[in-house]
């Protein structure tokens, strides 16, 4: 942890961090007057525990901040560099955008929405998926976007408790060259719903599909309407979005984001992190299925009127070079992925990105899980030449925007490779312990934010009691984030993985990212997964699934001793899995989060469950062959 890395943009502002720190309240009002209201706010924080209100009395809107801000300085300016998996391509800018977003709005209202109504999006990675979205911020519905890759069944679940008045879909969207067929997808989820009215259907692959009633075509709606719709003046607290995200049980939880608090967190967090210039073309791979998508695709980068690829399909498809070429291709400034894409590329070796001109890049940055120190330099050699500061973020579905980061738009500071940095200013971040004490230096222990923010989510889509439960009711009027982590000596937070992850062997707590991080600082491996599987003797024993780079031949029993050796020395013999398993690639979902829930099941013999986010399902098939004949 005592690695330093002295790479930053030469930034030096001293006063954003006092000013937060003296006072958090009036920290975060002077950030809200860099957004565009139709009326001031009369309070700027009215917080009753575990509710919070920022800006009340303020009237805002979303799309008018991404949109109608720049119609006299940048209409001609290029918003969405949009590259299709197919090799289609188009480009909007922010006056295409502007047009396109108001004809949808009246679209909508033609077809009864009104404020405060529920619209599901069920699109591929297009640019009309943004447009539907702020479609819907201009005439004050909710939208609610689920993830091209799950089944009908989730679907149902999330369109039912939303009680969403209509669906928007397309006929199909690509992915590895294949059409997923998402309008079938919805006509089985819808199935019985009277409240769903309408479904817009986009047609993106031109494959046979079948209309009924309710289906109306993207194309015929857009065709006549008028593209003249007004922004609707809303209070700042008004639902601008909600977001389904799945726990390891039960029903998946609608996180309900506002409006004027939730812009304010992602305008600032975005200038401060990634330093946005006029001149940059911002990339970050996440789908706007998953909040990412919704914070630093959608909106925060149109705040700030910035020009950003979007990207349709598989980050390896047709080969593993396709992130490169889309790099070279539009000479990428800021490059913004997970860990686990890093790990991915990491595994087929250099020549492939040093055959590419990434020249362009000046800040890099990954989000999703925690970093590996490995990876980590590897991305900052290989990727950023040694010259781009990285930015590893930690933040939430539920905390809307970045609350931990290093900031190279704001302070040039020692970067240390794993470690997610500093809390970003106005924000109360520690580590405590199970009582909410807080621990010592370098102690591990749970993450903790003692202080109400702007990002943060309003509540769960009609379940306060829930959102109390969840996420209050472990310390008081305290969130906890569920995350286990530390804080070193300079006071830069080490995540260690999710609290539930959290391995418990013979009383003693590891987490899953130190191992894993452990296990790829070896030369010969490119991705790890760890889990914990019950035992009658420790109460808990590891289970480690690693992955090795391309064209490596070692003697897999000499690796497995060199592992076994590389853990005890680095965290102790109660770290060593009981067993490792050497397996071509994990399961992941299609936004590169390894799904440790069905390593667990695999490794147990128990029911493996639904898989219809996975990335690519003969991971498990070949996972259970390796389990099984190591078992034998």
């Amino acid at each position: 942890m005592s690695e330093k890395y002295d790479i930053g943009l030469g930034k030096n502002d001293s006063t954003l961090r006092k000013k937060a720190d003296s006072d958090y309240v009036s920290f975060w009002d002077e950030q809200a007057h860099n957004l565009s209201w139709f009326s001031p706010w009369s309070t700027t924080l009215d917080w009753n525990p575990p509710f919070a209100k920022w800006f009340v009395g303020g009237k805002i809107n979303a799309s008018y901040n991404a949109l109608d801000i720049h119609q006299t300085t940048k209409s001609d300016k290029t918003a969405i560099l949009w590259e299709g998996e197919n090799g289609d391509s188009k480009i909007y800018t922010y006056g295409d955008l502007f047009v396109e977003v108001q004809k949808f709005a009246n679209v909508l209202k033609s077809l009864g929405v009104q404020k405060g109504d529920r619209v599901t999006i069920y699109l591929p990675m297009v640019p009309e998926l943004p447009i539907a979205m702020l479609a819907c911020a201009r005439i004050g519905a909710i939208h609610t976007v689920v993830f091209s890759g799950f089944s009908a069944a989730s679907i149902k679940d999330r369109i039912d408790d939303s009680k969403s008045k209509i669906v928007i879909t397309a006929d199909g969207g690509y992915r590895r060259g294949k059409i997923v067929k998402l309008k079938e997808v919805i006509d089985d989820a819808i199935n019985g719903f009277d409240f769903v009215k309408h479904v817009i259907v986009l047609e993106r692959t031109k494959n046979k599909i079948s209309l009924s009633s309710k289906d109306k075509l993207w194309k015929d709606l857009m065709e006549t309407i008028s593209d003249s719709c007004d922004a609707e003046k809303l209070p700042s607290d008004h639902p601008l979005y909600i977001l389904y995200t799945s726990g390891t049980t039960g029903k998946p939880k609608g996180v309900l984001h506002g409006t004027g608090g939730y812009l304010t967190h992602l305008y600032s967090t975005f200038k401060w992190a990634f330093d946005i210039k006029d001149s940059d073309v911002f990339f970050c791979t996440a789908d706007i299925g998953w909040v990412t998508g919704h914070s630093y695709v959608v909106y925060a980068p149109l705040l700030h009127g910035a020009t950003q690829i979007m990207y349709e399909g598989a980050p390896d498809f047709p080969d593993i070079s396709r992130m490169w070429d889309i790099l070279q291709k539009y000479k990428t400034t800021i490059f913004y992925t997970t860990p686990t894409a890093l790990r991915m590329f990491m595994k087929f070796g250099d020549d492939i990105p040093n055959s590419f001109d990434l020249s362009s890049l000046r800040l890099l940055g990954t989000v999703g899980e925690p970093i590996n120190p490995e990876v980590w330099k590897w991305y900052y050699k290989t990727i950023g030449k040694e010259k781009c500061p990285i930015i590893d973020t930690w933040w939430q579905t539920e905390t809307g925007g970045m609350m931990i980061s290093a900031l190279p738009g704001v302070e040039t500071i020692p970067l240390k490779p794993g470690s997610g940095t500093l809390p970003i200013p106005g924000t109360d971040i520690t580590v405590v312990d199970e009582f909410g004490t807080e621990v010592p230096a370098n102690t591990k222990g749970y993450l903790m934010i003692r202080n109400p923010w702007p990002g943060m989510l309003l509540t769960l889509w009609g379940d306060d009691e829930k959102y109390k439960t969840v996420y209050w009711s472990k310390y008081p009027n305290s969130y906890y984030p569920g995350d286990y982590a530390l804080k070193d000596d300079d006071g830069y937070l080490w995540l260690l993985g999710r609290a539930d992850d959290v391995l418990k062997i013979a009383g003693h707590r590891i987490g899953t990212a130190e191992l894993e991080s452990c296990i790829v600082s070896d030369d010969n491996v490119a991705e790890s997964a760890v889990c914990g599987i019950p035992d009658d003797v420790k109460g808990e024993v590891i289970i480690a699934y690693v992955v090795l780079k391309n064209g490596i031949i070692t003697d897999k029993s000499i690796l497995e001793k060199n592992l076994y050796h590389k853990i005890r020395s680095n965290i102790g013999a109660i770290a060593t899995p009981k067993k490792i398993y050497f397996v071509s690639k994990l399961p992941k979902t299609r936004s590169g989060k390894i799904m440790r829930r069905l390593l667990k099941s695999i490794a147990t013999g128990e029911t493996i469950g639904d898989t219809t986010t996975l990335d690519d399902v003969s991971a498990v098939t070949e996972i259970q062959q390796v389990v099984k004949e190591k078992t034998k």
